[in-house]
């Protein structure tokens, strides 16, 4: 309670000298591809590419391997070091699982960048698929702290989300886990979310705006001010400060572009398109970090 009632100012200062104790002037930058698109089975209540709503999105089967490649290559040109390839529904099937599997291992072969996946609620087995060709860190977002997941999906659990989190790491990965704001939640949410994390030594923490799609159920939700999510973030450095703590999709919706967010403990950010929703061009991204006096490196 004393860091939801404390002054915004001073809270960003101090958040944003933790950063530079904890973590230095690193900032970790990725970018993502959206490598299969819609007729997903959840029902995530902020998502685009749910079938469980009526939303006009291009539908799309998994990305082939010359797709992929041609991506990583290209935005490792651009100056990133990861690139994940993430894909809609509960999890892949096994066959979808080899496919991009062969994708991993070309991709390994030519182009130098470091390879993250986000493949849904896969099992240990799968996870050591991924291992075993290159992927150094899985990708599952708790979404938002236990007691408010019910509210935003019901067709799987928190549980589920710990269980793989968990899975990842006894395969040898390392995580990637956040959430998104604004879905509703309180900031003791976002606090419990956070310490949830902590609690699983997470060290990459994506922290998504909402951005409220048409059609969905939070279609009406009111986007986030700038100050809260100042505030957010702010707090989430008390609870992680030496995790790369990442802003991600509705960057775009802060005026600056998260200028004012990375002075007040983010340290890292997916650059350029999300999955259904628009990002920040990467040299946009790259000038903003090198005006900071930040030095782009893997954290």
């Amino acid at each position: 309670m004393q860091f939801i009632n404390a002054d915004l100012e001073e809270l960003s200062t101090a958040s944003n000298e933790l950063r530079q104790h904890f973590c230095g002037n690193a900032f970790d930058i990725c970018t993502i591809i959206n490598g299969k698109n819609g007729k997903c089975s959840e029902n995530c209540k902020f998502c685009a590419q749910s079938a469980h709503y009526k939303v006009s999105i291009e539908e799309y089967p998994l990305l082939d391997c010359k797709s992929l490649l041609k991506e990583a290559i290209c935005n490792h040109d651009k100056g990133i070091l990861r690139y994940s390839v993430v894909t809609s529904g509960k999890k892949l099937a096994d066959d979808e699982l080899e496919s991009v599997c062969n994708s991993y291992s070309k991709i390994r072969k030519n182009c130098d960048i470091s390879l993250c996946a986000s493949h849904g609620l896969l099992s240990l087995e799968q996870l050591l698929k991924l291992k075993n060709v290159g992927i150094q860190r899985y990708h599952n977002n708790l979404e938002t702290s236990r007691k408010n997941f019910p509210n935003i999906c019901t067709t799987h659990t928190y549980d589920d989300k710990i269980n793989t989190i968990k899975a990842a790491q006894k395969a040898g990965l390392e995580v990637c886990s956040g959430g998104i704001i604004g879905l509703g939640e309180t900031m003791e949410d976002r606090i419990d979310m956070a310490l949830d994390i902590r609690g699983l030594g997470i060290k990459s923490v994506p922290v998504n705006i909402l951005s409220p799609i048409p059609e969905t159920p939070y279609e009406k939700l009111p986007v986030l001010t700038a100050d809260e999510v100042r505030k957010t973030v702010a707090i989430f450095r008390f609870i992680l400060p030496d995790a790369a703590i990442r802003l991600a999709g509705g960057r775009d919706l802060i005026a600056d572009k998260g200028r004012s967010l990375f002075l007040s403990g983010a340290n890292a950010a997916i650059s350029g398109d999300m999955l259904t929703t628009s990002g920040i061009i990467i040299s946009d991204d790259m000038r903003m970090i090198t005006e900071l006096k930040f030095e782009v490196k893997m954290l």
